[in-house]
């Protein structure tokens, strides 16, 4: 018989295990999310992690299409490439013969899809919530992962600003629940289309460079809006904006767009003067939105609601109000975002219908809430009674009184094998249990026991089950 290979485990890079202890945080955040979730009359929805190609291609830009991840069609999936494609060894072009399907990279597309497919059986204005993991092809690095959890929320068939108002109001509430202060970042798409526009290029290119401005810094953005013949001289503008200001500069913003202020042509150095009713409309939303913050005392209180020029959203289904959360006391990239989206059902045949939503990232907020200590500690503690059999004769007896605590829904284990009182120790600390019994014949024969908390090492003597029962209910 051959010997078997032995294997060094290891992980896909860009994805992570969970230990227990992790899982209960992880979980935290997610019960604090649903609960808000709901609160605000969003159902919750699940949609599958394979998707068609067809289905995810197209809609994240160029730059997201080469982070989607595909998967092969089963059996022989070179047997249908054409030979002459497979001696040029572009596998941009043998995709489309080799693989029908791949992992989401959003949840968003999915739900667009999902609409079309299922109208006739949802009520509209449809408000749903979905918690799952997406994929992408990205550098892992901190905070980016290949694998992550989103958690979304939104709101299709309806165009109204209350919208973008509800779900900054979520915002607001599920970060105050966790602690975390944070700022919200607001820009509108119709601004950046309007400044791209009077800039000679497309507002996909003029997104997709914005948004790299966290990672390559603002004189890299402003070289590369140069470099593909970007007129309007942006340099005082974006340092103006970079930061985020406040709506009363929302609403100064507006006199770029009716004539009162004007940009200059960088070649020229001549004045251009822009009247957009449309970006005027935008800069109002944005100043609505903004000062709505005010109606959520304990948020507004603690977490920041900004407008921000530069924020881009780099992906090409957003049409109106964009949003970027970050965190304030962390350097790490965005936790949440979203945006409007008026015309993603009519990608999938469906009449069109407004959309908007939002997306928390479940990874970063860990990674956050991690590094500034924000988990309660009671949040690990699933089982609350260690049960310990002294030897192997009292152990049945021993289970008999662990199975009536649980009868009474209280979360008890029963620790098996003959071992020091010091490992006992050990596994309540690892596990976070918050009391020890120790259970021989005195037990079997008097039936009380003595209850002894793990962390204080404080005692409680004669007591029965029924009063332990009745101490930790």
């Amino acid at each position: 018989m051959s010997e078997v290979k032995k294997i060094k485990p290891s992980l896909s890079k860009g994805t992570r295990d969970f230990l227990p202890s992790e899982v209960a945080k992880r979980n935290y955040i997610f019960d604090t999310i649903k609960t808000v979730f709901r609160k605000y009359g969003f159902e919750e929805i699940e949609t599958p992690a394979i998707e068609r190609l067809e289905t995810l291609t197209g809609k994240y830009g160029e730059e997201g299409d080469k982070l989607l991840f595909k998967i092969l069609n089963s059996g022989d999936y070179l047997k249908d490439v054409p030979k002459e494609e497979l001696a040029v060894g572009n596998s941009q072009l043998a995709t489309k013969y080799i693989a029908e399907k791949g992992l989401r990279y959003d949840l968003t597309v999915p739900l667009a899809r999902y609409v079309v497919q299922h109208q006739d059986d949802l009520a509209f204005p449809f408000k749903r919530f979905h918690i799952g993991p997406v994929w992408r092809a990205d550098r892992p690095q901190k905070g980016r992962y290949q694998e992550f959890y989103q958690c979304d929320a939104d709101v299709i068939g309806s165009n109204s600003i209350i919208n973008e108002i509800e779900l900054l109001m979520i915002y607001l509430e599920v970060f105050e629940r966790l602690s975390l202060k944070v700022t919200v970042k607001i820009n509108h798409r119709a601004i950046l289309k309007v400044l791209a526009e009077q800039g000679g290029i497309s507002v996909e290119m003029f997104a997709t460079i914005l948004d790299k401005l966290d990672k390559v810094g603002l004189d890299s953005v402003l070289d590369e809006l140069n470099a593909v013949g970007y007129r309007l001289k942006m340099n005082d503008l974006l340092q103006q904006f970079i930061q985020g200001t406040h709506s009363k500069q929302v609403h100064q913003f507006e006199n770029y767009f009716n004539g009162t202020w004007g940009f200059e042509d960088k070649a020229t150095n001549e004045k251009i003067v822009i009247n957009s009713n449309e970006a005027i409309k935008a800069c109002l939303d944005v100043a609505k939105v903004i000062n709505s913050s005010e109606l959520h005392e304990e948020g507004s209180r603690h977490n920041l609601v900004q407008f921000d020029l530069t924020l881009a959203r780099g992906l090409n289904y957003y049409t109106g109000i964009i949003w970027e959360v970050v965190a304030n006391n962390v350097q790490m990239g965005s936790i949440a975002s979203g945006g409007r989206y008026d015309n993603l059902t009519e990608m999938f045949g469906g009449q069109n219908m407004s959309g908007v939503g939002i997306s928390f990232g479940i990874e970063r907020i860990y990674d956050v809430m991690e590094e500034l200590n924000l988990f309660p500690e009671t949040i690990s503690q699933g089982v609350k009674v260690l049960f310990v059999p002294r030897d192997q004769s009292v152990e049945e007896f021993t289970f008999q009184q662990v199975q009536q605590l649980r009868d009474a829904n209280i979360p008890a284990e029963i620790f098996l094998g003959n071992v020091k009182k010091q490992k006992q120790f050990n596994y309540t600390e690892q596990k976070n249990i918050a009391y020890l019994v120790e259970v021989g014949e005195n037990e079997v024969q008097s039936g009380k026991f003595r209850l002894r908390n793990t962390k204080t090492r404080d005692t409680q003597n004669d007591i029965t089950v029924s009063e332990i029962i009745q101490k930790l209910s």
